[in-house]
């Protein structure tokens, strides 16, 4: 009877013991899939598209109307605060970290007030000259000129206006 209870203490201390290391495994699993190469993970985006030049482009006193022009619909609109726009983007690429921006716009009388968050408009710096759109000349269409099988045709004897008429 006593060396069945001390195997069976033996066996459920063995037991429970593994139980603690399997939390360990179960955690470490999803790590190394992480961090097998030649797996492919696809970019995640969620939210609006934030950048720095749409914030710089808004300004103090804007109406929701321009600023919905400039930034788009905003992400959150709470119910209870409807003088507050949230946008929030989000970013993950493949197996990099995860890249998060907030901005917070604060209205007054439907007017801008405040712009909180991970950017904020830059001031323009006088040396900063507008960048010139590049014009591009295109020539106008030409209906005279003859293609290949035409001019063949034309060497040959055989006039392409000769075998309409026929």
């Amino acid at each position: 009877m006593q060396k069945l209870l001390i195997y069976w203490v033996l066996g459920a201390s063995l037991g429970l013991s593994g139980c603690s290391t399997m939390d360990k495994i179960g955690s470490a699993i999803p790590d190394a899939l992480d961090k097998m190469p030649f797996i492919y993970r696809p970019d995640i985006q969620q939210g609006n598209m934030v950048d720095q030049k749409m914030v710089d482009k808004l300004q103090l006193g804007m109406t929701k109307s321009q600023v919905r022009y400039v930034m788009g619909t905003p992400m959150l609109v709470d119910a209870f605060h409807q003088e507050r726009w949230d946008y929030l983007y989000s970013m993950k690429q493949g197996s990099a970290e995860r890249e998060q921006l907030r901005v917070a716009l604060f209205f007054e009388d439907d007017r801008l007030t405040t712009i909180d968050g991970d950017l904020r408009p830059q001031p323009q710096s006088a040396d900063t000259q507008p960048v010139e759109e590049p014009i591009a000349s295109v020539p106008d269409y030409e209906p005279e000129k003859k293609g290949l099988v035409t001019r063949m045709m034309e060497k040959v004897g055989l006039d392409s206006e000769d075998s309409i008429d026929q």
